[in-house]
């Protein structure tokens, strides 16, 4: 289509790296080919981080590994940006030098 789309991501890996290179490989492919793409960017974002970990899931019972990550992504479609994390990854946008709070951090009191 003729929208232009970019996308970015960071994963941090807890207790090994296979998770975080699983996600880092399969989790912006899921985004690409959900069918809500083009109409709903947010959705195919959630569906896709859904997605990336039943398969990973699925990965890492077969074969025994025990490896989890965090996740960030920033996926800009047009002029929109649409944030997506997972964990206790933090996002800072700073617009014209001053910080804006785009999420809330995970934190252990938090309900």
């Amino acid at each position: 289509d003729d929208i232009d789309r970019a996308y970015f991501a960071v994963f941090d890996g807890h207790g090994g790296v296979d998770a975080a290179n699983y996600s880092a490989t399969h989790l912006h492919v899921n985004v690409g080919l959900h069918e809500d793409i083009v109409k709903n960017p947010a959705e195919a974002l959630k569906c896709s981080f859904q997605k990336t970990d039943e398969m990973f899931l699925f990965k890492a019972k077969r074969e025994k590994l025990r490896s989890g990550t965090t996740g960030v992504t920033a996926l800009i479609v047009g002029n929109k940006l649409h944030i997506a994390w997972l964990g206790d990854s933090q996002i800072m946008l700073v617009q014209q030098g001053k910080a804006v709070t785009l999420m809330e951090p995970h934190k252990p009191e938090r309900e």
